[in-house]
């Protein structure tokens, strides 16, 4: 098992925002925590999440989030005892 954080960061694009709202409900059982900040300013917004989860889980997970028009995706994960 692995454990980590994932960093979501969505540019300019509401419309994906309901795409990776869905990735996140489907990979819901992998998410420990989260915590979303918008900047209406500069049209960004930002996802943290602290996720728990094989590698496959978690690469599957970016993999799908990384494959998004307008978002980008950053991840560090460390293996669980």
């Amino acid at each position: 098992m692995k454990i980590g954080v994932i960093g979501i960061v969505i540019e300019k694009d509401k419309a994906v925002a309901l795409k990776v709202q869905e990735l996140l409900s489907a990979y819901s059982h992998l998410i420990l925590g989260r915590m979303g900040v918008p900047n209406h300013e500069s049209e960004v917004n930002v996802i943290s999440l602290i996720v728990k989860g094989s590698n496959e889980e978690l690469s599957a997970l970016t993999g799908k989030l990384g494959r998004l028009n307008n978002v980008k995706v950053k991840s560090a994960v460390t293996d669980t005892d």
